[in-house]
């Protein structure tokens, strides 16, 4: 069987408690999934809307670092235009050194224009500014000095004072969508992570596959030091007793977690992704997840099975659900499905 490792992916949305109490109770969450063993944690940026809490996702993950001992941790993504590339090598140095080396970098453009927008960002022109922020990135993270001269970005040798744990630096991560983008993704070595249902996920992890095996040896591949690249699905998910009481608590708390996700785009007259997000859709392409642990179990094997995927991200606290009916989620999903596929 192949190796197959759990993650868990969080938006930290907003929900009925106070602010302070949602980071405490998240990062007890968090804590949970650490003992359990899944072996990430992986975090959204957004801004300006209640489905991202931890629009700075640095500050919510040194936090972390103190908080966890084995689980890695990681934005998925950062997103590299609304940052000045250099301030982010001196956070990404620290968090890896705080994390004690478990720091894992997810990097992207953003796709809400609306997000964007408010830093007066055209999204139009997000792809060359990507570009240049990860190539400073790269070299402030392997240099002892930084020299860059772009459009965007110039620095003439600044000294690199901090380094990362990991060298030459912290794996890196590029979800995407975009069929356009699995080719670059692989062609780098990047892990991917992607979305949508099951026979999508395979078309493109069949293509990663494929990509990542043809520039194997390419000199220059961005994330050429890790050696297996995880091909992950990311999932909502919901665990309980039997499939009905799961049905029923997911399907309420879904109903909150669909206003977080498409205010932006509501606010905006903009109704273009509600199918995306919707309910019925989730449960017929089966990216939300709920049922009874055999149940979910099923599900997880099936997707696995069918998409070749060798990474599997929950999410397991998203909209109204009750903080501890999301702690037990996790934890019947770690002792139904996580055994299963033990190294």
């Amino acid at each position: 069987m192949a190796t197959i490792e759990f993650g868990v992916f969080d938006w930290i949305d907003r929900n009925s408690m106070p602010l302070g109490e949602l980071y405490t109770q998240r990062l007890a969450l968090l804590a949970r999934a650490d003992r359990a063993g899944y072996h990430r944690y992986h975090l959204a940026e957004h801004h300006a809307t209640p489905l991202g809490m931890a629009p700075s996702p640095s500050v919510f993950l040194a936090a972390a670092a103190r908080q966890t001992e084995r689980i890695r941790l990681g934005p998925l993504v950062y997103l590299l235009p609304l940052y000045e590339p250099l301030r982010l090598v001196e956070e990404i140095c620290m968090l890896d050194h705080l994390s004690n080396g478990r720091f894992e970098l997810g990097v992207g453009r953003g796709v809400s224009p609306y997000e964007l927008g408010a830093f007066g960002v055209d999204p139009a022109h997000t792809q060359s500014q990507f570009d240049e922020a990860l190539e400073v990135l790269v070299q402030g993270l392997t240099s002892t000095h930084l020299n860059y001269s772009g459009e965007h970005y110039q620095y003439n040798n600044v000294p690199m004072a901090l380094q990362p744990a990991q060298l030459p630096y912290p794996p890196l991560w590029y979800p995407t969508h975009n069929p356009t983008k699995i080719a670059y993704a692989a062609r780098h070595g990047y892990h991917y992570v992607g979305l949508g249902p099951s026979f999508l996920l395979k078309e493109a992890v069949d293509e990663y596959r494929a990509e990542w095996r043809a520039h194997q040896g390419d000199a220059g591949r961005l994330n050429g030091h890790v050696e297996t690249p995880r091909m992950g699905a990311m999932r909502q998910v919901f665990v309980a007793d039997t499939d009905a009481e799961a049905e029923a608590i997911a399907k309420a708390a879904h109903a909150g977690w669909y206003q977080s996700i498409t205010k932006l785009w509501h606010d905006n007259d903009d109704h273009s992704v509600d199918h995306l997000f919707s309910w019925e859709l989730g449960m017929q392409g089966e990216t939300i997840l709920v049922g009874s642990p055999d149940t979910v179990r099923g599900k997880v094997e099936r997707l696995l099975e069918e998409t070749g995927c060798n990474y599997f991200i929950g999410s397991f606290a998203w909209g109204s659900l009750p903080t501890a009916a999301a702690e037990r989620s996790l934890e019947l999903f770690a002792e139904a499905v996580l055994p299963r596929y033990a190294a």
